[in-house]
């Protein structure tokens, strides 16, 4: 068991999951307290490091490619601050940081963990109801209906129509995007077949299916919980674990052909599902792989014949000393000698970097 506790939260492994528990304090940002305590399976997990610096560093879990909903919906843009799968470390912590940081190497290593994009969403995304937002309104979401209500802020066209309910059923893509300097952000929900418009959307600020975030606080950033927790429920869209692909319609492109999964970017702008790199890696080196070739018939001449020696079978060439799959076993072996007793924590780790050094 690996643990770090720090002021932003605390960060436990146990071998195959990165439990992760929020800290509480007024310093926490809001995304990552309102998103709560989060069980990242190993398998959803492509890296992890601690970069150090002069005040103390900050680790950082990368997860594979569409594992996590919120950063899908994210799309990168999320501040470190408010990047659950960051934590900043304290200056005198760097030592027990870089031990999770092995910790998790190790076990990714020798479960070999692949590190490219899954077919699906391997964690459930926010708890719902959810709600979140600022700027001209709230966005809410149950489940089942989003609802987006509008404050004293809201430009006439919105508050004139009062607030707006629909139906997860009709959105077919879902954009976050938070303020940047001068420029205001926006929640913005594609609903039917408008979304397959080529018009230009309306400005935020006057389209009654979008929030306008203007930045001014923290607590904006919560609104990428509400499209997190909209993009794992739009229609077709696969849900965490499932065994196959599914396909959902996306504004300004084709729906994706049978076998692709979740998670692409919509062309005009628009979160939703779309063609899954690794499905389609795996299609094309299933398409690519030689046929076996047909039995052929050999015609035998009338007559005796005489009989053709069987050449002798060659000898098995002796397994290489340095095989990889040996060194795993060997990993796992000392692996459970350490927890047996057996070995000390310095056995341990002098045998374990041995091996280490010859993968």
């Amino acid at each position: 068991m690996a643990e770090i506790t720090q002021h932003d939260g605390t960060w436990t492994f146990d071998g195959e999951t990165v439990r992760i528990v929020p800290g509480q304090g007024r310093g926490v940002h809001p995304v990552r307290r309102e998103l709560g305590e989060l069980a990242v399976p190993l398998r959803a997990v492509a890296g992890i490091s601690f970069e150090p610096h002069r005040k103390g560093g900050r680790l950082r879990l990368r997860l594979r490619d569409g594992a996590c909903p919120v950063l899908r919906a994210a799309d990168g843009r999320l501040k470190d601050t408010a990047d659950p799968y960051q934590l900043a470390v304290e200056k005198d912590r760097g030592g027990v940081a870089d031990y999770f940081v092995e910790e998790v190497r190790n076990a990714l290593l020798l479960e070999q963990v692949p590190s490219g994009p899954t077919d699906g969403f391997l964690l459930p995304g926010p708890s719902v109801p959810v709600a979140g937002g600022g700027g001209d309104g709230t966005a809410s979401f149950d489940g089942e209906t989003v609802r987006l209500t509008w404050n004293w802020k809201a430009e006439e066209v919105k508050s004139s129509g009062g607030p707006v309910a629909f139906p997860v059923s009709e959105v077919t893509g879902v954009h976050w995007m938070p303020s940047i300097g001068l420029a205001n952000g926006h929640l913005r929900f594609i609903r039917g077949v408008a979304g397959l418009s080529s018009a230009p959307a309306p400005a935020a600020e006057y389209d009654p299916y979008a929030l306008d975030l203007w930045g001014l606080s923290k607590k904006e950033y919560t609104a990428v919980l509400v499209a997190a927790a909209v993009l794992v429920r739009l229609p077709n869209a696969m849900a965490p674990d499932t065994a196959g692909p599914g396909t959902a319609a996306i504004p300004g492109a084709a729906a994706a052909a049978s076998g692709t999964a979740i998670g692409a970017t919509a062309a005009a702008g628009a979160v939703g599902a779309g063609p899954d790199e690794g499905g389609a890696a795996e299609g094309a080196r299933l398409s690519k792989a030689p046929a076996t070739p047909p039995a052929t018939a050999t015609a035998t001449p009338p007559g005796p014949t005489a009989a053709t020696p069987t050449p002798a079978p060659a000898p098995d060439a002796p397994p290489a000393a340095d095989d990889h799959d040996v060194l795993l076993r060997r990993l796992r072996e000392l692996g459970e000698l350490h927890r047996s007793g057996v070995l000390t924590e310095d056995e341990f780790t002098a045998a374990k970097q041995a091996v280490l050094k010859r993968l």
